[in-house]
């Protein structure tokens, strides 16, 4: 019987190839996508190598569903969390709705997601869970506070889980990327520039340079972030590994950002802080 694993946001970017090399090392996968177009696109690519969930994480019947739906099945062998979204913006200038909405999907949804999936996992031997973080989960900066939230809080959840999943011989593991080159940036840039249209003139006056300079920035890891493929490879090495590392550095730029993220805390802040 072929191994079986769950791929949140598998429409596209990292989710994707996640399922592109489980299929490849001959897997069975269960990929969760929104819409209709993705579901099709899936289908035609993979056949019955890979069968589509319907789930957004923002609604909790859809993803109980899918618990259900992947419990009936048989073992699960691992659950990839990938589904995730990025709010940008000064803090003082997001809306509430949104920054609830960037914690709901990126927080709220990878546990509802991991308990809707537990009692299948329960019935595989070493089982996985692993969840994809990100350097921005160790080391903040300003124009993105709502999506640095909600990985340091990602952070958190995973350890939590780690130690009370452990007896069970369940693993948990945080799979932290820097730039990886997939749709996100020029999303970022879409969201940047609506933010920007919403801010008053003094508003813009004094977060205007540091946006621009986010734009730059995420212009800047469209062009040079590893290809997702590179992530997709440690997700799946953290799968299957006899005994995986509880956190995995994806690029050179996290392991950079790691690094500075071990700074004294006024030297690292002072690196991070927006210039005038």
């Amino acid at each position: 019987m072929k191994p079986s694993y769950v791929v949140t946001g598998a429409a596209g970017g990292i989710g994707r190839a996640c399922v592109a090399e489980l299929v490849r090392r001959g897997a069975h996968v269960w990929a969760s996508v929104r819409t209709d177009g993705d579901e099709a696109e899936l289908e035609r690519a993979y056949g019955e190598e890979v069968t589509v969930l319907r789930m957004d994480l923002r609604d909790a019947e859809s993803i109980a569903r899918c618990g259900q739906r992947v419990a009936a099945a048989g073992p699960l062998r691992g659950l990839v969390n990938n589904a995730g979204l990025a709010r940008p913006g000064p803090l003082e200038h997001v809306p509430l709705a949104a920054f609830r909405e960037q914690l709901e999907v990126n927080v709220t949804g990878q546990l509802a997601v991991t308990r809707a999936m537990l009692p299948a996992l329960r019935r595989a031997e070493s089982a996985r869970v692993v969840t994809i973080g990100s350097i921005g989960g160790r080391i903040a900066g300003p124009m993105v506070g709502p999506y640095h939230t909600s990985k340091f809080a990602l952070v958190g959840l995973t350890d939590s889980l780690r130690a009370e999943l452990a007896p069970e011989g369940i693993r948990v593991v945080l799979v932290e990327p820097g730039a990886v080159a997939t749709a996100i940036w020029p999303r970022a840039r879409e969201a940047a520039e609506e933010v920007r249209a919403g801010l008053s003139p003094a508003a813009l006056q004094r977060y205007g340079g540091q946006l621009a300079a986010a734009e730059r920035s995420a212009a800047r890891s469209a062009r040079t972030g590893v290809p997702p493929h590179r992530a997709a490879e440690t997700v799946v090495r953290a799968l299957t590994a006899r005994r995986p590392a509880p956190r995995y550095l994806v690029g050179g730029d996290a392991r950079l950002a790691a690094l500075l993220a071990s700074l004294p805390f006024r030297l690292r802040y002072r690196l991070t802080e927006a210039k005038r």
